[in-house]
């Protein structure tokens, strides 16, 4: 399949990327980050989700963070685990839901202590759930590439979660490599297995940067033809039960790259640093994103924005 020459970019940050951060963010900076992105040209985040707050504290103030967001051009998606997820985040407001399960026993006991059997036996009810609002439905597939606990996932195990997603109605699947296990012959070979089995659903990439080589995995996937990828402003997040879990890629990094390549993201470059920036005082430590630091490729502006001796 050819590439694309432009790309859509979903942000994760809010959701993703603040789940790992120990101290609290308060709804109001998170509408301050929501507005900055908004400002940037972000089109589609994954905002929040409905969670446990015992499970993941930094999400406790989902409902009203969703009550305050800017709408409108900015489409809101929402992380559910289960039915009861699914009602509050449609009562919210979500513009679509996302689902999610390992695509390994051992991942999905630890993240949301059920068997896969067990979190495929829910899904008829979150999509029941969805299907009477004529809400879509986003199926994630978690540690697609690899496990920490068990090393290599078959092509088929993923597939089966992926089958099971498209049948009970979602429009697009997300393979997401919760571990940083990929590599760019691997995700090829994975977009290309899914293209031949699954040609209608929509393919996204997650990609974590655990090994350093995320950028060369999203590369790699855009060139097998996927033309949507989740980043975090910044660089943030990490899944919780993950060892050693790094975190995304930074979105503005992801957009300096296809921008330089030619490929449209719809997003202004500058706005997105400054946005991560803002991003890096609410949060009080570095982020890992690199364009943040180094600016654009032009010298004048990376020299005005990031305070860099062009001479």
């Amino acid at each position: 399949m050819e590439a694309a020459r432009k790309v859509i970019i979903r942000e994760v940050a809010l959701r993703d990327g603040l789940q790992s951060e120990k101290a609290f963010v308060s709804t109001g900076e998170k509408i301050e980050v929501i507005e900055a992105l908004l400002e940037a040209g972000v089109e589609y985040m994954e905002t929040t989700s409905f969670v446990s707050p015992k499970a993941i504290p930094q999400l406790q103030d989902a409902a009203d963070l969703m009550g305050r967001v800017p709408r409108g051009r900015l489409k809101h998606e929402v992380m559910v685990p289960n039915a009861k997820g699914a009602r509050l985040a449609m009562e919210a407001g979500a513009d679509r839901l996302v689902v999610f399960i390992s695509a390994s026993e051992a991942h999905n006991q630890a993240n949301v202590r059920r068997s896969v059997t067990e979190s495929l036996a829910e899904l008829e009810a979150i999509f029941a759930t969805a299907q009477r609002r004529s809400l879509a439905v986003t199926g994630v597939i978690a540690v697609a590439f690899g496990c920490p606990f068990q090393g290599r996932v078959p092509k088929e195990d993923v597939l089966r979660i992926a089958h099971r997603f498209a049948a009970s109605g979602a429009d697009r699947v997300s393979l997401a490599d919760t571990t940083g296990m990929a590599n760019p012959a691997q995700i090829s070979d994975m977009i290309h297995y899914f293209r031949k089995k699954l040609p209608d659903i929509e393919i996204c990439l997650h990609l974590h940067n655990n090994r350093g080589v995320a950028m060369a995995n999203l590369y790699s996937g855009y060139l097998a033809g996927v033309a949507m990828f989740d980043t975090s402003l910044g660089g943030i997040g990490g899944c919780p039960n993950v060892p050693q879990a790094a975190g995304n890629l930074a979105t503005e990094d992801v957009v300096f790259m296809f921008e330089e390549m030619g490929v449209k993201t719809g997003m202004n470059l500058m706005d997105l640093i400054e946005a991560a920036r803002k991003l890096e005082k609410i949060l009080k430590h570095p982020l890992p994103g690199q364009v943040m630091k180094s600016g654009p490729s032009d010298p004048r502006l990376a020299g005005k924005l990031c305070e860099i001796d062009s001479n």
